[in-house]
Formats: structure tokens, C-alpha cells, sequence
């Protein structure tokens, strides 16, 4: 056996340095820390292009260190635009491909989006680090193995796809999943269903597979990116209040600023005056932007339980990023805030929240600062009935499990005033939920001087799996005036139509009266009643106590539709469609049927409000007229 030489020994470690490298720990570096150390930002991206500083970004280092937590198996970032999210993705690659490799599917909403990140982020990003250039050969490099939607590595490979390839998403395992603006994702990838799910399963495998989910919100209550950041710890980005030391966030409602606007050329120009200040939620203090962006801020979880499930979720807007001025965020919303479309891009882009929307008709939490005391009674009891409710009527909806049911007061000129707003639980076909009804229906409803108005009408939904009960219950009370309705969509058909008898199952000799409403034209009623904001004609009034009812779910339902424009056989028609994220209308459907009760008995309001106040109405009677008297009978001896 020959003797070992050093040369020897430099000729083995030339040949087995390639084969071990690979088993080389990662250095002890979070994400972070590995983008101060290796990665560039390339001038063709950034105005700021040279070395990564995580100083510039603070809010992103939480976000990225989370990545090396042993303990976090998926990272949700909700951000609003050009505050460094798709730079919190690269430098993920980035340190992975560098320091951790395995196996990586980065999902963009579709192939043409994930060919044009790949070009113009990841292709630069590679280039301009040393590390990267060093392990990534170059796509147009002989023999590479690479292309624009993969790149090979040592110890993996880098798979860019679309959420509408479904071949992509379900025949590639991968150890790291990362989503790109989720909420711009196709619903289904081709026919397999949710691309999310189809991506996640191929991390089956993998006993330390991470993900990442990053988007900027878009509708609330459509939005994917939303339901993933509630499932996390739900940070927020919060500063310190130099006056009183608290943290919160700060937020487009918190800032305050003064703007003037001029006509030019027949166009609105708008100028902020002034500085642009926060006010602090704990004190209350006015702090300039200035000021505030040169305090401490962190990241506060509302719910840190989370962290132990292995998911954590950020939410930022641009009041943080130090590219956006405060002005500028201000004068974007001044110059949007009379298009809806324009609007809605700069609740999702820049003030990084999702959008609603309803016309102008108000949110849920509008409505709960709306509600009023309709006072209290000499027990201590929320008065029930309130001034100038002159007929009660009470809407019920029935479903498979329960009726829902409103009463509501009615007075002059289309003003209401909500009165209870309850649940009956139990099958509509069972005699103890009808008898909860009658406790309703009979119920005595008192104003504060201790008179009391009972339940004019009731309209009962028929529609649903329980037709003939409904029937069958609503013969039974016709005494009480308690209706048979239903519901017909549609524009054009009349709010309330004469009604017709209905058999009972199938027996002509046992009948039914049945109204059929028009429920759009109920809607546009009530929702233009909404618009009305002091009280008087068509306004509507809802009490504040528990008690009564009348809560987010209640808001939620009544709020939950909108008037569309759709396309048809028969052209244009408009239609009333569900809001995203408001699934039951069941309040909104109550306070239509209690409304067409008024308009199927349809009072004499004055003569209900003199009954109410004990006015006797004197009849008005002729005047006495004055008798001609009778002509004396003719005396033939008088005229002599």
C-alpha cells in the first residue's frame, strides 16, 4: 500500500467534496439573517438596489424569522401593496435554495404570471446573489436542467406554477409551499378542485414541510387569504403612542388630515393642509407622522394561541412601508372615493384591508352605532313599544330547525321601529314551537305609560320543506290574522297581491289563504328606508337593549344583499345577489314580510292614533235646519 500523500489526499477531497457537500448542516441563520449577509436587490426592481438591510423593513423580520422556527409549520401574510411581501417570498427561496434545500412549489395565480415572476424577480435575484449564482446554473447555460418554471439545485428543485395547472399542483411533492396574492387564484385547478388543497398534498411526505401564504386582501367574505390569517396568531403591526406608551395599529380610520379640493378643467384637484396625524386609541393624543414613524412598533397577536397549532398570521398597510407617504395614501382615497372600482383598489393596495361592497348602504357596525334607548320602565325594564309606533306586525321565516322572527312597529310615513328580533328552535311541524309563536303573536306590548298594542298581522313564510304545516298552522290561527306568504323575485311583480286559497294537502274542501309578495320590490323599500338618516318619514329605528335582539347577526342579515346588474337571455336585468360573506338573510327576509303585513291590512294611521290617546271623534252632524211651517188650512171665512 502506497503511502498518503497530500497530494493524494487533496485528489480524494476534490472527489468526494461534490458528493458530501450536500450533507452539510444549514449555518445558524434565520431568514434574516442569511438576506443581511447574501442577498442583493437588483436595480432593475428596486429603487433601493444593493445590499438587503432588514433594518429598512422591520415588519418583515418577525415574518421571515418565523420560517426557521422549528415550531411553525405555516406563515400567513395579508399586506397591502409595495410594502415587501414578494421580497419576504424571494429571500425565503432564496435561503432555502442557499441554506436548507428541498423540494419547492411557488404557486402563482396563473402560468403567465409565474413565467413573468420568474423572469423579471427570481432570474435577477439569482444573478445579483453570489450564493445563488454559485448552486443555479443559468437557463440559457448548455446542459443546466433548467427552464423558466424550474430550477435545479443542489439537494432540490424549484418548481413555478399557476393555480390553474392542475398537473403542476398534483403530481409534484414538495417539501415547501409557497402561494403568491391567494386570493387572485383560480377557484378550481381545471377539475380538481381547490388549488390550495391539491398543493398541500403534496407535502404529505414531509415531516418538516413549511408554507407560506401571501396575498393582498381583496373582498371580505370572499377572500382565501382572510380565512388563513384567522386560523393564525392574527398580528397586527402596532406603534408606540409617545404620549401614553400604549401600542396600536395605525389605521386609515385613526388618521386625521384637512384637504381642500378646486375645479380644474371641470375635475376635482384635492391638496392636504396641514400635517397628517394618528390618534392614539388608549389617550386619545394627536401624534404627526413624523413623529410616529420614528417610534418603536412590534408585532401584537390576537390570538397567540395559535402559535402552539404552528400558524402564524401577519396583517400590514402601507402606513408602515417607507416608500408610501401618508399624504399620498390620503390623496389616493380623496381622488377614489366617489367610484366604488377605484375605492376598492385603494382599500386592498394601500390601505390593506378588505372591501365591502354595498352602495351606499352602511355596515353592520354603522348600524350598531345607530341603535337607540327606547327608554325604561319604573321596574327597570327596556320599554318595548316607543313613541309614535302606532301597529305592530311580525315577519317569520321558517327554516328546517327553527322559525326567525321580527316584530315591528310602524308609524307615520314609512317609519319603523324595531321591536324584537327572536328565535324559535325546534321543526316547524312540531306543536311546541307554533305554541312559542302564539306566545309572540299574543304578547301584550307596552309603551311607557303602561298601554299596550297587540300584534296587527302576522305573515309566515311558507317556502322550505314544511309548506303544508305552514298551511295547516296558519288555517288553524286566521283569527289572529296569521298569514300563509310567499316569496316571488323578480322586477316588476307588485310588493302584495290580493290573496288566493290554497288547498291543503290536496284537499279542496280544506283551504288557505296565501299572499304572494314581490320580495325585490319589498327590498328596494327597505334598503332605501336604510339610506334615511334622521328620524322621521321612512326612517328606521333599532332598540340597543340585548334583550331585543337586534346584534351583529341581526345587521349581518339585514345587510346581507345588493342590487345587481346582470347578464340575461333577455338582456341587462337587475337582481338582488348575496354580498360575499353574508351567508343567511333570514333578517332581511323577516323585516320584508312584517312590512307586507302593513300593506295587506293597511290602517288608518290617524284613526289608530286617536284610538291610542282616547280621542272620542265627534261625528259631524248638519245644522238644524229651520222648519217652514205648515200652512194654516184654508178658513174661506177668514179671507172675507
Amino acid at each position: 500500500m502506497k503511502p498518503t500523500t497530500k497530494k493524494s489526499t487533496a485528489k480524494l477531497n476534490a472527489a468526494i467534496a461534490p458528493a458530501i457537500r450536500n450533507f452539510k448542516p444549514p449555518e445558524d441563520l434565520t431568514v434574516a439573517e442569511w438576506a443581511d449577509r447574501h442577498r442583493r436587490l437588483s436595480p432593475e426592481n428596486s429603487a433601493e438596489s444593493g445590499p438587503w438591510r432588514t433594518s429598512r423593513t422591520p415588519y418583515l423580520r418577525e415574518p421571515m424569522e418565523a420560517f426557521t422556527d422549528p415550531k411553525i409549520r405555516k406563515i400567513v401574510m395579508v399586506a397591502a401593496s409595495q410594502v415587501g411581501k414578494s421580497e419576504l417570498e424571494l429571500n425565503i427561496i432564496g435561503y432555502i435554495i442557499d441554506q436548507d434545500p428541498g423540494s419547492i412549489l411557488f404557486v402563482q395565480p396563473s402560468l403567465d404570471d409565474a413565467r413573468k415572476f420568474s423572469r423579471l424577480r427570481i432570474a435577477p435575484m439569482i444573478r445579483d446573489s453570489k450564493v445563488l449564482r454559485a448552486k443555479v446554473s443559468d437557463v440559457k447555460s448548455k446542459d443546466s436542467g433548467n427552464t423558466i418554471l424550474q430550477k435545479s439545485f443542489p439537494g432540490g428543485m424549484l418548481t413555478i406554477t399557476g393555480s390553474n395547472s392542475a398537473s403542476a399542483l398534483a403530481s409534484t411533492p414538495a417539501r415547501y409551499i409557497l402561494g403568491d396574492e391567494r386570493d387572485r387564484w383560480a377557484v378550481s385547478a381545471g377539475a380538481e378542485g381547490d388549488p390550495w388543497a391539491l398543493a398541500e398534498a403534496r407535502q404529505a411526505t414531509f415531516y418538516n414541510a413549511k408554507a407560506v401564504e401571501v396575498s393582498t386582501p381583496t373582498i371580505k367574505g370572499a377572500s382565501n387569504i382572510e380565512s388563513s390569517y384567522y386560523l393564525g396568531t392574527q398580528e397586527r403591526w402596532c406603534h408606540q403612542c409617545p404620549e401614553c406608551g400604549e401600542y396600536g395599529e395605525i389605521t386609515f380610520d385613526r388618521v386625521h388630515f384637512e384637504h381642500t379640493v378646486a375645479k380644474v378643467r371641470g375635475k376635482k384637484a384635492y391638496k392636504i393642509v396641514g400635517p397628517i396625524t394618528w390618534c392614539c386609541p388608549s389617550c386619545g393624543c394627536i401624534v404627526p407622522e413624523e413623529k410616529m414613524r420614528k417610534q418603536p412598533a412590534k408585532w401584537i397577536a390576537e390570538n397567540p394561541a395559535a402559535y402552539d397549532e404552528g400558524v402564524r398570521s401577519f396583517w400590514l398597510n402601507a402606513f408602515s412601508s417607507p416608500w408610501t407617504p401618508w399624504e399620498k395614501i390620503a390623496l389616493k382615497f380623496l381622488q377614489a372615493k366617489d367610484d366604488p372600482q377605484k375605492l376598492k383598489v385603494v382599500y386592498n393596495t394601500l390601505l390593506g384591508e378588505l372591501w365591502e361592497d354595498r352602495g351606499d348602504i352602511a355596515d353592520e357596525d354603522t348600524m350598531l352605532a345607530r341603535r337607540e334607548d327606547y327608554g325604561t320602565n319604573a321596574d327597570g325594564s327596556p320599554v318595548e313599544v316607543p313613541e309614535g309606533v302606532l301597529v305592530l306586525t311580525c315577519g317569520v321565516d321558517t327554516q328546517d330547525n327553527r322559525l326567525e322572527y321580527e316584530v315591528v312597529g310602524h308609524g307615520f310615513y314609512g317609519e319603523t321601529w324595531g321591536i324584537k328580533k327572536g328565535y324559535i328552535m325546534g321543526k316547524p311541524d312540531t306543536d311546541e314551537v307554533w305554541q312559542q309563536l302564539d306566545d309572540v303573536i299574543d304578547h301584550v306590548y307596552r309603551f311607557n305609560d303602561g298601554k299596550g298594542l297587540r300584534i296587527s298581522i302576522t305573515c309566515v313564510d311558507s317556502g322550505g320543506h314544511y309548506t303544508q304545516e305552514v298551511y295547516t298552522r296558519c288555517r288553524e290561527r286566521k283569527n289572529k290574522r296569521v298569514f300563509a306568504i310567499k316569496g316571488k323575485g323578480g322586477d316588476g311583480i307588485p310588493f302584495v297581491t290580493p290573496p288566493s286559497k290554497v288547498p291543503i294537502k290536496d284537499n279542496k274542501r280544506i283551504t288557505c289563504w296565501l299572499y304572494t309578495l314581490g320580495v325585490d320590490a319589498g327590498k328596494e323599500t327597505i334598503m332605501s328606508s336604510l339610506k334615511v338618516q334622521e328620524a322621521g318619514p321612512k326612517y328606521c329605528h333599532f332598540p340597543i337593549h340585548e334583550s331585543c335582539g337586534y346584534d351583529t347577526y341581526y345587521f349581518n342579515g339585514l345587510l346581507s344583499e345588493r342590487l345587481e346588474l346582470t347578464q340575461t337571455k333577455r338582456g341587462n336585468q337587475w337582481h338582488w345577489v348575496k354580498i360575499p360573506g353574508h351567508n343567511r338573510n333570514e333578517a332581511l327576509d323577516c323585516r320584508n314580510y312584517a312590512n307586507a303585513g302593513l300593506k295587506i291590512i293597511d290602517p288608518d294611521m290617524f284613526a289608530v292614533e286617536r284610538r291610542l290617546k282616547n280621542v272620542q271623534e265627534t261625528p259631524q252632524t248638519k245644522p238644524a235646519q229651520r222648519r217652514k211651517p205648515k200652512p194654516a188650512a184654508r178658513n174661506y171665512f177668514d179671507e172675507w
